[in-house]
């Protein structure tokens, strides 16, 4: 009986290795369209219940979607805009300005009673400078308030000018850099000015751009035939704006 048994085993070892080596059954694919995992591409919503408007557009798609026409200066007063409010966190002390410069640290200042800021570092995107103290930044309106003026289809209400002067829904509409460079660029669209640093001249035409369009501004020929011109050095890049309500 035994000498039976040890020449059965080989035969049991190679049966066994043998089930062992057969690829196990693949099920997926067998199973019906309505049973395979889902993965919906459907529009985020808004808090209200409307489908989002978000929209990425190549640079001289969202430039031709600009309308255009003449500006118009008379009347303007800079306090038409009020600014800085109490910002998006009306219990944390800081307004509208010191939210933007807290938001774009790159070193975290620290922050005392009625928000007063010590320490920190900035990076200055107009210059490319680093800055390292909050009183030497300004927080710049992307589209300056003069020029948001000029370009207003329709007069705005004061509730809407002061929507855009503290605008924090868009990380475009309000940026902290060197107060020299603000100073330099003062209410000048690109066709008048355009940032030292040449390697943020894409990404400032396109957020110029993104702010014109979120907030429904015009350009004039001159200003268009900048951006346009810009444009032709900036293949690939993209305008990414939502509308303001």
């Amino acid at each position: 009986m035994i000498p039976l048994l040890r020449r059965g085993l080989p035969a049991l070892a190679l049966a066994a290795l043998t089930l062992l080596a057969t690829p196990a059954p693949t099920f997926a694919s067998t199973l019906p369209v309505e049973e395979l995992p889902f993965t919906s591409y459907a529009p985020a919503q808004t808090p209200n219940g409307a489908f989002g408007a978000r929209r990425s557009l190549g640079l001289f798609e969202a430039i031709d979607e600009l309308p255009v026409a003449e500006e118009h200066r008379e009347g303007y007063k800079r306090t038409l805009y009020k600014h800085w409010n109490r910002g998006l966190n009306a219990t944390d002390g800081c307004d509208t300005r010191r939210e933007v410069i807290l938001s774009e640290a790159v070193n975290a200042p620290e922050v005392a009673a009625g928000c007063k800021l010590t320490g920190g570092s900035w990076r200055s995107a107009y210059d490319n400078l680093v800055v390292n103290d909050a009183g030497r930044l300004d927080v710049d309106h992307f589209v300056p308030l003069a020029e948001v003026f000029d370009s207003e289809q329709t007069p705005w209400s004061a509730e809407r000018r002061e929507a855009y002067a503290n605008d924090q829904g868009s990380p475009d509409t309000l940026i902290a850099v060197s107060a020299a460079s603000n100073r330099s660029k003062s209410d000048k669209d690109p066709a008048q000015w355009m940032p030292t640093d040449a390697s943020y001249h894409c990404t400032y035409a396109a957020t110029w751009v993104a702010t014109k369009l979120r907030w429904d501004l015009a350009v004039d020929d001159a200003e268009r035939q900048a951006l346009l011109g810009t444009a032709e050095d900036c293949s690939g890049t993209a305008v990414t704006y939502e509308p303001a309500r």
